[in-house]
């Protein structure tokens, strides 16, 4: 088990104004870089001199580098000619994605992890929670398998110390978590021993306690945290942050997003937190017009996260024993919910709008995390499959909007998570000509950025087969779901 430091403050508690500053100035090309950064020196005297701190940007950076052991930057990358082709380059990658266990060093934002583990890549620099999932694909294909049980066993222990599993191992990252996928990770490892089963039945049950924390003192019309009681008394989840502050590692962003906006600047900072939680930072899925500034995440009861939680619910039913009824009974309701509220006319699950009290006219490849999970009925997937083909399809794969709103959650991206879930989820109902379909297309889009480059990316763009676009920094290399997904896909279709 990982020991505790002495304390787990964000780096904005930490270093406040100082934070601010190098943030604001942009004083580090990067707003990660200086939120991952270790004091070398006891914080009460970096602040005091900080304060008598005169000059510039210049003498700004100075003071940083003398005060902080940076986090190495990422060496540019030239483009070149694969050496393998591009699964055994996929089955080459996980040693240098691999990371040692990680003790964290006092005052750092680092949170312990006491296994070894993988991390995506670039910037991406410690474990992410649902990265990990679509990672474990690859490492089971590959048969990596104490390196998979690293990452479920670092998972479990998050959720032993914090209720949940953060968005990813940093103090920063505390206020939320990730798409609830924990449960799909201990069942792709089916680990039988007693002890390990166990083990890992509570954290998902306390886990989904996280999730639904608040939901006995609901009204109808109300929310707490991640909860919303609909006028009808149905339950539905919502992504969330306490904290009304902008993101430590995004804090010039999102300063600049809410003096954009004629709202209070803590409803701003909080949406912002919870589109981060949703996997998707950021898409028009959140957004009441064409800037980030009208982002309004909370209210919105998307329809991927509670698939996802009603997964859950038939998970814990699975494996509870004595209290299997209790979890069936709820993932009932849950599905009833979203039969009732998330199908849209249009023939496609969407995201409920939790003020406007209606189905949300976005479409987006969320559309097929219902399949996956088993919520829809046989006629709503023929019909989602019947859109999909379409509206969502591209030639490079499941485009993730159909809206080009420069945002890298949106079209003419298409992310590896996405194109998993659809596959999956259609083969789950027996569509399988198209689930082949994006299958093959996304692989060959992901084959031929590596034919030019040698390298996998977080995000494609799916209408040109080329590199994604978007996003509040550059394009990640590396990448852990990328090659997770790819290898899956690879491999199952030469099974």
């Amino acid at each position: 088990m990982p020991k505790r430091k002495q304390a787990e403050h964000t780096p904005a508690e930490l270093f406040g104004p100082l934070l601010s500053r190098v943030q604001e100035r942009e004083i580090l090309a990067d707003g990660k870089t200086f939120v991952d950064a270790v004091p070398k020196r006891p914080i009460a005297d970096i602040m005091g001199d900080f304060r008598e701190l005169r000059g510039g940007d210049v003498e700004l950076r100075a003071f940083v580098e003398a005060n902080f052991d940076l986090p190495p930057s990422s060496a540019p990358v030239i483009a070149s000619r694969p050496a393998l082709p591009l699964r055994a380059h996929i089955r080459s990658m996980w040693a240098d994605l691999a990371r040692e266990p990680e003790q964290g060093a006092d005052n750092s934002s680092a949170l312990p992890v006491g296994h070894r583990h993988v991390v995506p890549g670039g910037r991406f620099r410690e474990i992410y929670y649902w990265d990990s999932f679509f990672t474990l694909l690859g490492l089971v294909r590959d048969g990596e398998t104490e390196l998979a049980t690293g990452i479920v066993d670092t998972l479990t222990d998050l959720i032993e110390q914090h209720g949940h599993i953060p968005n990813g191992s940093r103090t920063y990252y505390l206020g939320r978590s990730q798409p609830p996928l924990f449960h799909m990770m201990v069942a792709l490892l089916d680990d039988q021993r007693p002890e390990v089963a166990a083990r890992r039945l509570t954290a998902m049950k306390q886990e989904y306690s996280w999730w639904m924390d608040g939901a006995e003192k609901l009204v109808p019309g109300a929310q707490i945290a991640h909860v919303a009681m609909l006028k009808d008394g149905a339950i539905l989840n919502r992504y969330w942050d306490p904290r009304g502050t902008p993101r430590d590692e995004s804090w010039r962003e999102d300063v600049e997003t809410a003096a954009g906006s004629d709202r209070p600047a803590e409803a701003v900072y909080r949406d912002l937190r919870a589109g981060a939680e949703s996997g998707w930072d950021f898409s028009s899925r959140w957004l009441d017009g064409d800037s980030l500034s009208t982002i309004r995440t909370t209210s919105i009861a998307p329809v991927d996260l509670n698939a996802f939680l009603y997964g859950l619910e038939c998970a814990i039913a699975a494996y509870a024993g004595p209290e299997a009824a209790q979890y069936a009974a709820l993932a009932d309701r849950r599905r009833e919910a979203m039969q009732a509220h998330m199908w849209s006319p249009a023939g496609y699950f969407a995201d409920y709008d939790l003020e406007r009290e209606q189905a949300r006219s976005i479409a987006s490849a969320a559309a097929l995390a219902p399949l996956l999970a088993g919520v829809a009925t046989e006629r709503q997937a023929s019909d989602t499959a019947d859109f999909v083909s379409r509206e969502m399809l591209a030639s490079g794969g499941l485009r993730t909007t159909l809206n080009a709103s420069g945002q890298q959650w949106d079209r003419p991206n298409g992310w590896a998570p996405l194109q998993w879930i659809a596959v999956r989820g259609l083969e789950r109902y027996g569509i399988q000509e198209l689930a082949t379909e994006i299958s093959r297309r996304w692989i060959d889009a992901v084959d031929a950025a590596y034919l030019q480059t040698g390298l996998l990316y977080e995000k494609y763009d799916v209408e040109t087969r080329s590199i994604g676009v978007g996003g509040e920094y550059a394009a990640q290399i590396g990448f852990g779901w990328t090659n997770g997904v790819t290898a899956d896909l690879i491999d199952q279709g030469a099974d």
